[in-house]
């Protein structure tokens, strides 16, 4: 086994267990969230799309989540969520 092999296996073990490719991406040390994206192959950064919103309170948030969101990030104390279109 490799040294990238088993850096990809440790960063696709960690965004399953955060769900959080910004963890998994300052854990790697990238700047680019495309690198991590592709590091850890998850997704085809080119493929796929969302539907995002932002969400500065708990019942907005029950709401998304509700509707089938994902919790992706929080800025300045607001919350980004995400669902494929």
């Amino acid at each position: 086994m490799c040294f990238h092999t088993l850096r990809r296996w440790k960063a696709t073990m960690h965004y399953h267990q955060t769900k959080d490719i910004l963890y998994v991406m300052n854990f790697l040390g990238h700047k680019n969230i495309k690198n991590t994206l592709t590091y850890t192959q998850l997704v085809n950064p080119t493929e796929g799309e969302y539907v995002s919103k932002i969400v500065r309170t708990v019942n907005e948030a029950r709401e998304l989540v509700e509707a089938g969101f994902e919790y992706v990030y929080v800025i300045d104390r607001t919350r980004i969520f995400k669902k494929p279109k």
